[in-house]
């Protein structure tokens, strides 16, 4: 996510269609193959349909700064940003609060930790998020990994925290040459971030919230291409793949950022634009459905149940290109839940238990007078 409005980080090229070769009726036998018999539990302690936010807590934009206290009800996690490494490869994560000079008006550390200990005690998850636009992370050595898992613990445990959100973009994870399958990775920044967080995961335990935000590019797009490949691809191209399968027990929720994106290819072979609801449906309908991995039908990435997705949206045209009208998400909620409604894009199934919606941010979306919020709240019956 973006510390303040910007254009697209990379340029998408609309490149011709891979030659998959593939029925959807050969995905859906496929993923249920790799299905597990029984869905996953709900995520713990979240309502049936949550909505999750990012407040900017270690920096201003044009948004204005938000204090943690005044966050509206209608959020049910709340992710502070950000969390960012002394270097690139240190692995050392810091976290400061906002300075007054750039944010007039924000608490005082013990004010903020107060604020954390209501929100929790009104149900609500508050989570130290990681990376963000400037904040790249490449473990690249085990001792960048233990540096990682020392330096989260000790700002979760300063503030009082319930988990991670793991927001990687830019250069942080990339696919060494020969890297080729996401369900046994080689390359060091994937082996030893998974490595990093299961140690979290072990050290605070079952009640440990874990979240991520990748781009379309890091996953969707892996549905067409994985890491360079045979023809020198771009290395991060799915690169979120293995660790999204490696922690799918471990993961509370998962919310790409349908945003900042250019064109992605869907199940239907065709490419979709961002913005409107057939974005959202063909993108969500992927990580529900399951795909081919590199076009490979003999490596599926399997399904994710519903209650660890959400849809991740910019919460105002300044928060992120691809910002999408409320009667527009709720046109995608309505096909991905009720199967009604899906215009071209037909899903291949429906999810009444899809958990919900992310939003960059919640201070944009105080901006703009909570619309982001109070159209979740009036879908969802909040």
């Amino acid at each position: 996510m973006p510390h303040a409005p910007r254009p697209h980080r990379r340029s998408w090229l609309r490149t011709a269609a891979l030659p998959l070769a593939l029925a959807l009726t050969g995905v859906l036998a496929a993923q249920a193959t790799a299905a597990p018999d029984a869905p996953a539990p709900a995520a713990k302690d979240l309502p049936e349909h949550a909505l999750v936010g990012y407040l900017h807590s270690s920096f201003a934009n044009g948004s204005g700064y938000t204090r943690l206290a005044d966050v509206p009800d209608s959020w049910d996690i709340i992710d502070l940003a950000f969390g960012e490494p002394t270097s690139p490869t240190s692995g050392d994560i810091r976290f400061e609060l906002c300075p007054q000079a750039e944010c007039p008006g924000v608490e005082s550390e013990e004010e903020f930790k107060a604020a954390v200990a209501e929100k929790q005690a009104q149900g609500k998850k508050v989570q130290l998020s990681i990376g963000g636009q400037n904040g790249q992370v490449r473990l690249t050595t085990e001792e960048a990994r233990d540096t990682f898992v020392s330096s989260v613990s000790a700002i979760i445990d300063r503030y009082g925290l319930d988990g991670l959100d793991i927001d990687f973009e830019g250069n942080s994870l990339s696919l060494d040459e020969g890297d080729t399958d996401f369900k046994n990775p080689t390359t060091p920044v994937i082996v030893n971030l998974i490595s990093a967080v299961k140690s979290l995961k072990a050290k605070y335990g079952e009640d440990f919230t874990l979240t991520m935000a990748p781009e379309t590019f890091f996953v969707q797009l892996g549905y067409q291409r994985y890491g360079p490949g045979t023809s020198q691809g771009d290395p991060r191209a799915g690169a979120y793949l293995p660790v999204l399968h490696a922690l799918r027990d471990d993961l509370t929720l998962l919310h790409v950022q349908d945003y900042n994106s250019g064109p992605i290819m869907g199940l239907d072979d065709q490419y979709h634009q961002m913005g409107g609801a057939d974005f959202h449906i063909a993108m969500t309908d992927m990580l529900l459905t399951g795909f081919p991995v590199g076009g490979d039908t003999g490596n599926i990435f399997p399904a994710l149940p519903p209650e660890k997705v959400a849809i991740g949206l910019p919460a105002s045209t300044e928060a992120g290109n691809g910002h999408t009208p409320p009667a527009e998400v709720n046109k995608a909620l309505d096909c991905l839940t009720k199967g009604g409604d899906c215009g071209g894009y037909q899903p291949h199934g429906s999810w009444p238990a899809l958990r919900g919606l992310m939003a960059w941010s919640v201070n944009w979306d105080l901006f703009h007078q909570g619309e982001f919020a109070k159209n979740f709240d009036g879908y969802f019956g909040g």
